[in-house]
């Protein structure tokens, strides 16, 4: 039922303006069902269309288990992945070193026709963010910086205080202690409102939110590596890398070696926010940084 509803999918979803000049199949670039992955599957889709790439859009397809099935199954060959998430997925453990989480996930996906290429410097993860006001006035710029301040009241997911990557690890990795825990909700509107209304000064946001670019937040530096690596890495189809050679592979790496965390939260800024077409926010992107 997947592969014909992909199929189905692929069809209506078609290729891109540009026929393709280099020899080869079709290149299927598929994504997870939510704006940032399909908006870094349409990067990699227009940077290969204007390479001379004959190129198939498959975006927005479902959750983990439906592209990676699909991936394996020949259905895509190209997706935007998450490290850690990923490499959980598979029964590994990542850590924060980013290239160690990768080739853990190649070595776990060794024999199985996927390759994972270069991770991008950008990530989406649990964050620690205050406003920019605050850092200024307590001089913060990563997260044990707040071991000195005790004052502060903390805002997140109602089950922070029970997670390892959450209230556990700020206290156990980093020491640190707060003036009150405030339960809101999982990096969403309550926990932005409470953090601009000074209800909370520190709040767990995900690391690319568009709305720490909109508010101007400062995202603070995870410099005792709490959390685990969450680059985003293209994941491809080795018989698409053999078919192509390492012009793909480069082409592909040169995206992901220019993709900060930072311009991944503005272009989510103006998707999710100004409302502004994700094929005009990638294209823009690629104009300024490729």
């Amino acid at each position: 039922y997947k592969r014909q509803a992909l199929a189905l999918l692929a069809a209506a979803c078609g290729s891109g303006e540009d026929s393709g000049t280099k020899e080869g199949p079709t290149i299927t670039i598929g994504s997870a069902n939510f704006s940032e992955n399909a908006l870094v599957a349409e990067i990699y889709a227009q940077v290969l269309e204007t390479e001379g790439y004959s190129v198939s859009r498959n975006l927005n397809i479902g959750n983990r288990e439906v592209y990676t099935a699909a991936l394996e199954s020949g259905d895509l060959s190209l997706v935007p992945e998450y490290l850690g998430s990923a490499l959980s997925n598979q029964q590994g453990t990542p850590t924060a070193d980013s290239e160690a989480t990768a080739q853990a996930l190649r070595d776990i996906w060794a024999g199985t026709g996927l390759t994972v290429l270069d991770p991008a410097p950008a990530q989406d993860k649990n964050g620690i963010v205050v406003r920019q006001d605050t850092a200024d006035a307590l001089g913060l710029s990563k997260v044990s910086d707040l071991a000195e301040h005790t004052d502060l009241v903390f805002g997140g997911p109602p089950e922070c205080p029970e997670r390892e990557f959450c209230l556990i690890g700020l206290t156990d990795v980093y020491g640190l202690s707060f003036a009150d825990f405030k339960p809101l909700d999982v990096g969403g509107a309550l926990t932005v409102a409470a953090l601009e209304g000074d209800e909370i000064q520190v709040a767990l946001l995900f690391t690319s939110d568009g709305v720490i670019a909109a508010k101007g937040f400062v995202l603070l530096e995870d410099d005792k590596g709490l959390q685990p690596a969450e680059n985003l890495t293209p994941v491809i189809r080795q018989d698409i890398v053999d078919a192509y050679g390492d012009d793909i592979v480069d082409t592909l790496n040169d995206i992901s070696k220019e993709l900060t965390t930072a311009e991944l939260s503005e272009m989510n800024r103006r998707i999710g926010i100004d409302g502004d077409d994700p094929e005009t926010v990638a294209k823009d992107w690629i104009a300024d940084n490729l």
